[in-house]
């Protein structure tokens, strides 16, 4: 593992030394660029946070090791010793098994197959760990603390490189029978493909309002007489030429917007789902949000769901990580209690 791989960054909130008794809990955000882990008391009161990227790494092992570095340097930097972590709670980019702790497929950007992620946290750190989807780990996050608190019932919807639902029904994670439920990227809607993508490959929806299919969009359009724009922009970048008044940026996201909402509707239709949030790097554009609410109104639904942008950002995954790793030391707190309460 190189230097460059493992260049981190780290807060912490001051006056934040520990005490004899106190416990701490750690979420992780894996993403295929970037490791992101927070830091916690059992009252779940943030204390500090740690990044470094993950650019070329892909091993399940050395990811391992990078998030043991990161709750290392978390916990010296409080003074805790290694047995005052009492769970950690790892979210992942893909289909996750939250019931054996297994990630089963991660997106095209990582490639894990049947990774065994909670053994391997539990054999890292000797203490309770628990994994899932990391869309289902930021609605979690916003109903604990963000957008959707107090709500029983909605749908969060990730738009960053690619596309991704959670559903949260009476309270609960909506995972399905093979644990993809939410994998909305496949969707097919007026405007996208007509034939299914692959699986491993982004699907018709995504391949439209990702964010690489934005970018996609974007440069089949293009043209030198058409805007003064460059053609290699971002989603968010022809977004924000939107909002300035560029023609070719408002056809975008009128596009976009306009497919989104019909995803939108067919969601509701199914589920009667009064509150759609929106997260991810591009989701949470305000153009996108205020266009797509103005197509939803066009379409006359008989109960038009109210859509919010994420309340947490991209704290949302790592927001949801903490409460998942809380329920995780209520749940299981016995678990390797007599060996912990040896080590340093």
């Amino acid at each position: 593992m190189t230097p460059r791989q493992i260049h981190s960054t780290i807060s912490v909130k001051q006056n934040s030394t520990a005490t004899e008794d106190t416990g701490y809990v750690v979420g992780v955000d894996l993403g295929a660029t970037n490791l992101r882990l927070a830091l916690a008391d059992t009252s779940g009161v943030v204390i500090a946070k740690w990044g470094c990227s993950t650019v070329g790494v892909r091993d399940a092992d050395e990811v391992i090791m990078l998030v043991k570095n990161g709750v290392e340097s978390l916990l010296e930097q409080v003074s805790a010793p290694r047995h005052a972590l009492k769970a950690v709670a790892a979210g992942a980019p893909g289909i996750t098994d939250v019931d054996a702790g297994i990630v089963i497929a991660t997106s095209y950007l990582m490639g894990w197959r049947d990774v065994p992620l909670r053994a391997l946290l539990e054999d890292a750190f000797n203490a309770p760990a628990a994994v899932d989807n990391d869309v289902n780990l930021a609605a979690l996050g916003e109903s604990w603390t963000g957008a959707a608190k107090g709500a029983r019932d909605f749908v969060f919807l990730a738009i960053g490189t690619g596309i991704g639902a959670s559903v949260i029904v009476n309270g609960s994670s909506y995972r399905g029978r093979d644990w993809a439920a939410g994998e909305i990227g496949y969707m097919l809607v007026p405007g996208t493909p007509t034939i299914p993508g692959n699986h491993g490959e982004p699907g018709a929806l995504e391949s439209v309002i990702g964010g690489e299919g934005i970018k996609t969009q974007w440069q089949k359009l293009w043209s030198a007489k058409g805007t003064a724009l460059p053609k290699d922009l971002t989603a968010t970048q022809i977004f924000d030429h939107a909002l300035a008044g560029d023609a070719l940026a408002q056809t975008i996201l009128e596009q976009t917007a306009r497919m989104l909402s019909y995803a939108i509707y067919n969601m509701a239709l199914v589920l009667n789902c009064p509150l759609f949030v929106l997260g991810g790097g591009v989701g949470m554009h305000p153009a996108l949000c205020s266009e797509t609410q103005k197509m939803l109104g066009q379409l006359n639904m008989r109960s038009e769901p109210q859509l919010m942008r994420s309340a947490l950002g991209t704290d949302a995954q790592l927001m949801g990580a903490l409460r998942l790793a809380l329920d995780t030391v209520n749940s299981r707190p016995g678990l390797f209690a007599s060996e912990g309460s040896s080590r340093e």
